[in-house]
């Protein structure tokens, strides 16, 4: 288990906190909890707690939203046929879903179309646009990708295809001649909001069209348990407009969930119980992605535009037999990945992690990246062939840009894509040994210490007696739970076993903890995978604890728990920001 850091977050002055405790009626630790979020009046508490579709941003604030509106109701009008284009994860996936199932209760001249990760790649591809040729499509809006696809739209042109781009990522230094580029990054555009999901844009698309042609809203928010799905899974910022659209996409997720995703619940054991972003990410958004690493998006697009007299159980089972694929080849690729890591001394000291293998699946080696940063904690970049060329996909650690370290070796790549903490590129196989050495040397350059050391953001420092249901009940209201909102984290110290811990689990590896503070309060919690510290805390010396509050059920009681997140041993001192 890596050696982590405490990292106390900036806290605010006392003054501001106590004024707003006062005003809210709540206690000083919620308001600190509310300022680190600024938060700092009444006003701006209440639309935090009480989220309305009110807020939502006027859609035609976005850059190009007129000219997008304007030619889908021209393409409406001459019954031309539009196709919907997105990537084949669960953003992309999810946002084909959207802007389909809208369109479709108005409007039958549609397609959609989902590129295969292995011959086209990502966004929008020639064969893409060959096939929207083919079939007499007209107009393409593309969903979740195409900020940089210049050429790609100029091909488009040639054969007298308009597109509407609805994208989220980083322009490049020249945007697509499309009608109409919708990107809230757009470096011209005055879009309030700059951090939506790409079916977060084209939410803004259908509630722009709805307002142009005095469509009720409500038809538009029928689909925003799609955006609550894309905005888990693409792991966006949760706060203003998309604290929202979460807020109220989880609460139709829960109450009434369009077919798709209510059989993707059944299937995941979680229709019986109150989803959450956490079910989103660990349970839902993974067997949407699955499709697409394993057979194709569009099966994924297939079952969530489904309605309740064309969906079958059949289309449930074929993306659950597609996730347990998944994982079996995720566990063997990370296996496998370890195993080089570790027989070969080489990368002991080093700075970065690339590895290549020919035969690695290129629908698992995002996941596989991933397991390995958490392993090692340090940038790594996992690689595979495919179509004659090595292709990969990064992952970096907290405060590194690894796509401005590919950035940089952008002279060995035929091309690459991505944003501070996830990219993917592809070279020629000759450039791999150069890139290896190329990109290692950047990131020893570049990268601190303190980057390599994983950091657990700490909220506030707590004794067990503030800890109560009043606290509790207030705290759950601070979620949905995601990037830039994420579950408080707390710190008490110098806590000691109370006489009641125990090793729990078939190996006895984790802890059920019985603490007691200094004031001599004593709360429960669990530690999985502190096993070890279990002769510390018996032998009655301190510890302290860094831990997220949560709910405990059993046999029908109801009851706080400490969920433990690290445990320290030494008098060390938290470091303040």
């Amino acid at each position: 288990m890596n050696k982590k850091n405490w990292v106390l977050r900036e806290q605010a002055s006392n003054e501001k906190i106590e004024y707003l405790a006062r005003e809210l009626g709540v206690d000083t630790g919620i308001a600190t909890l509310l300022v680190q979020r600024n938060i700092n009046t009444y006003k701006q508490a209440r639309e935090f707690f009480r989220p309305s579709l009110d807020q939502l941003h006027d859609p035609f604030l976005m850059k190009d939203m007129e000219k997008a509106v304007d030619r889908l109701a021209l393409a409406i009008f001459r019954n031309e046929k539009i196709m919907i284009y997105g990537d084949y994860d669960v953003d992309g996936t999810t946002s084909v879903a959207l802007v389909y199932s809208f369109l479709k209760k108005r409007y039958s001249n549609l397609d959609y179309y989902v590129p295969d990760r292995y011959s086209e790649g990502y966004g929008i591809s020639f064969q893409g646009i060959d096939y929207a040729d083919q079939t007499g499509v007209s107009l393409v809006i593309a969903l979740d990708c195409g900020i940089k696809a210049v050429d790609k739209i100029n091909y488009a042109k040639r054969k007298n295809i308009d597109f509407i781009i609805c994208d989220h990522h980083t322009p490049g230094d020249e945007l697509p001649k499309a009608i109409a580029v919708l990107d809230p990054k757009r470096a011209d555009c005055e879009y309030p909001y700059k951090e939506l999901s790409g079916c977060g844009v084209g939410f803004k698309l259908i509630q722009a069209f709805a307002k142009n042609e005095g469509i009720d809203f409500a038809e538009v928010t029928e689909y925003v348990d799609l955006v609550a799905v894309s905005i888990a899974s693409d792991i966006v910022p949760i706060t203003g407009e998309n604290r929202v659209l979460a807020f109220f996409g989880l609460k139709k997720l829960n109450e009434n969930p369009i077919p798709g995703l209510k059989m993707l619940k059944s299937i995941a054991g979680i229709e019986s119980k109150e989803s959450n972003i956490s079910d989103v990410v660990f349970k839902i958004g993974p067997r949407i992605n699955a499709a697409g690493r394993i057979h194709s998006g569009k099966k994924a697009v297939e079952l969530m535009v489904a309605d309740e007299d064309t969906i079958t159980g059949e289309m449930g089972e074929d993306i659950d037999s597609y996730n347990v694929e998944r994982k079996s080849l995720d566990q063997t690729i990370t296996q496998e990945a370890l195993s080089i890591i570790e027989k070969n001394k080489i990368y002991k000291n080093k700075k970065s992690t690339v590895l290549f293998k020919a035969d690695w699946h290129k629908g698992v080696i995002g996941i596989v990246a991933s397991r390995l940063t958490e392993v090692y904690y340090r940038p790594t970049i996992i690689l595979t062939e495919s179509n004659g060329k090595a292709t990969g996909s990064a992952r970096s650690v907290v405060g590194f840009n690894v796509y401005n370290a590919i950035d940089a070796c952008s002279d060995l790549l035929e091309g690459f894509g991505g944003h501070m903490y996830a990219a993917g590129l592809t070279m020629k196989l000759e450039n791999v040994p150069i890139f290896i050495e190329r990109f290692e040397a950047i990131v020893a350059q570049t990268i601190t210490d303190e980057m390599l050391t994983p950091k657990i953001e700490v909220d506030a420092k707590l004794n067990f007696e503030q800890i109560t249901p009043k606290f509790y009940r207030i705290l759950k209201q601070f979620a949905p739970f995601g990037p830039e909102n994420m579950a408080p984290v707390f710190v008490t110290e110098n806590v000691c076993d109370s006489g009641y811990s125990r090793r729990v689990g078939a190996d006895k590896t984790h802890l059920k903890v019985d603490l007691v503070d200094e004031r001599g309060y004593i709360f429960t919690g669990i530690a999985f995978s502190f096993g070890n510290y279990f002769e510390h805390l018996k032998s009655g010396k301190p510890v302290s604890i860094c831990y997220a509050v949560d709910e405990n059920e059993y046999r029908g009681n109801t009851n706080l728990q400490l969920m433990i997140k690290d445990i320290k041993i030494l008098d060390e001192i938290l470091p303040e920001v």
